[in-house]
């Protein structure tokens, strides 16, 4: 074992999993219409399963309003059914034969409330696989140190260079946390 790479690996495990994060948080909805809403969205075309932005351009005209244009119109209908089947989005599409609107409701206190919970799932969520990574680099290096390829000083070194990693990384995804729960919070 090499600790300079396994620290490595870590460190792009822990990048890989913050970015897995920021793309949760995109999807939680904040009462303000976003594009990333609708990322999730997969639309049956062509005979096969399709994202909504290969399909679409989607814009945010308006703060509390999605714009879909299609790129092809005769896939207007499919990119309805589609999100109107996502049933962890929850909106109702309407079209006027070349552009689909989505009317964004405004969030209640009670709402808001549930968002910020799933947010504080998805940290922990997050923070579980930054522990999972942890324990893996540290069992490693206590594998090395029982093959003697590196001495006691070296694995404490190494441990402490992971947990730093871990520190940074949870440093970073509570002020991303904070910063998504003020947002849903906002009125």
């Amino acid at each position: 074992m090499n600790p300079s790479q396994v620290l490595e690996q870590v460190k792009n495990k822990l990048t890989t999993t913050t970015e897995h994060f920021r793309g949760e948080l995109k999807k939680l909805r904040t009462g303000r219409a976003h594009p990333a809403m609708l990322d999730s969205v997969t639309v049956e075309a062509y005979g096969q399963t399709m994202s909504l932005k290969s399909l679409a351009g989607v814009i945010a005209p308006e703060a509390q309003l999605l714009q879909i244009t299609p790129f092809d119109q005769s896939n207007l209908q499919a990119i309805i059914n589609a999100i109107c089947d996502n049933q962890t989005l929850d909106l109702n599409p309407v079209d006027d034969g070349r552009v689909v609107r989505i009317q964004i409701p405004a969030l209640t206190s009670e709402t808001r409330q549930q968002m910020v919970k799933i947010l504080h799932q998805k940290v922990e969520d997050c923070m579980i696989s930054a522990r999972q990574i942890r324990h893996d680099a540290l069992n490693s290096g206590e594998q090395a140190k029982k093959q003697k390829s590196i001495g006691e000083d070296d694995l404490e070194r190494f441990s402490k260079q992971v947990d730093e990693a871990v520190s940074r990384q949870k440093t970073e995804v509570d002020n991303l946390a904070k910063a998504k729960e003020q947002e849903i919070l906002t009125i």
